[in-house]
């Protein structure tokens, strides 16, 4: 069919705008570079690195935000390893000191611990923070409503979790919940309370806090009789003798050598350290929304309030097959062929 002249110059025009649109966006990116300043971003680590769930955070952020010429600064605060009050709050004060020094264009911050002790500090300031992997309700950190800052929740996939339990071990009925003293599972606990409450024929006979690697491991013997299987949780802080956390990748061994309960997880890298099952929050997506948002506030200058916080959705369920196979368990085919498997412990592959 024809176009008239009419046509013609409605084309025209609006070929005109959509290029102006498109060079005022690529303008945005660009303009910095033109000036010989590429976007600074800097990553405040709730964690540390190497560590699969923030690295995998990380990755997620910088593939979603796509500058290639963003100059990075990372800064771990290492609170898995180190959990004392004191340590969190001088590695706080040194991660805002770095803000406040090299002025950057965007703070990623993850996991809750960057949020307590650097990120409600800059409530309603001028520079524009994003979060993932919080989760407590950000409310908590006084962040709601802030014009600068905004993020991703997460959230476990509970029910689903427990369910793939169920369909690997059928008879699980009684679960024992074990966490270390880290405030930030209180959250998890009330979302457990509530979401396990639905599932018919399942109920938790323990809502252990555990805070030596000793305590944990008589806990581990003292549950049998009482509960058919373990979530476990929080196990990052159960001290040793001489007062330090033991590693995590420790305890999970430990478990998977002695524990004759088939367990469950909310994360993938514990279910390569033994733990049977997960339906797992994906550390990647975290970031990938994240960086989204990122992309957004310097790319195309949405401000930061303009993005409601939300979780991520999408889980996927990851199996153990040698745990599996040392608990005496057999996995039906159809569990094997929508699951993730992972076959062999971490440190067999070292």
């Amino acid at each position: 069919m024809g176009v008239g002249k009419t046509g013609v110059r409605a084309l025209a025009a609006w070929a005109v705008l959509a290029a102006s649109a498109i060079a005022f966006l690529v303008c945005a990116a660009d303009a910095r570079a033109e000036a010989g300043k590429a976007f600074k971003i800097l990553h405040i680590m709730s964690y540390h690195s190497p560590f699969a769930w923030t690295d995998e955070q990380l990755d997620g952020f910088k593939e979603a935000l796509d500058v290639s010429d963003a100059e990075y600064r990372v800064f771990q605060m290492d609170t898995k390893r180190h959990s004392a009050l004191a340590w969190k709050e001088s590695k706080g004060k040194e991660a805002r000191a770095l803000i406040d020094s090299w002025h950057p264009d965007l703070v990623y911050a993850s996991d809750d611990d960057a949020m307590e002790y650097v990120v409600k500090f800059y409530v309603n300031t001028k520079t524009p923070f994003v979060f993932s992997g919080v989760n407590k309700d950000p409310a908590a950190y006084g962040v709601e409503g802030s014009k600068n800052i905004t993020g991703i929740t997460e959230r476990e996939h509970i029910v689903e979790s427990v369910n793939l339990l169920k369909a690997i071990s059928p008879g699980v009925k009684r679960i024992a919940a074990v966490f270390d003293d880290a405030a930030m599972w209180q959250p998890v606990i009330e979302r457990m309370r509530a979401e396990i409450a639905g599932i018919p024929d399942v109920r938790i006979v323990a809502w252990d806090t555990i805070y030596t690697f000793d305590e944990f491991k008589r806990k581990i013997r003292a549950y049998s009789g009482k509960a058919d299987a373990i979530a476990l949780v929080g196990i990052f802080n159960f001290k040793d003798a001489a007062g330090t956390n033991v590693p995590y990748e420790e305890v999970l061994k430990w478990t998977a050598q002695n524990s004759p309960f088939p367990d469950l997880s909310f994360w993938a890298v514990r279910v390569d350290y033994g733990t049977l099952c997960s339906v797992t929050v994906s550390a990647r997506e975290q970031g990938l929304a994240a960086g989204h948002i990122a992309r957004a506030i310097l790319v195309e200058g949405k401000s930061p309030n303009t993005f409601q916080v939300h979780p991520t959705y999408k889980g996927a369920p990851v199996i153990s097959l040698p745990r599996a196979t040392a608990l005496g368990l057999k996995l039906k085919s159809s569990l094997l062929l929508s699951s993730q498997v992972v076959t062999t412990f971490a440190w067999d592959k070292k």
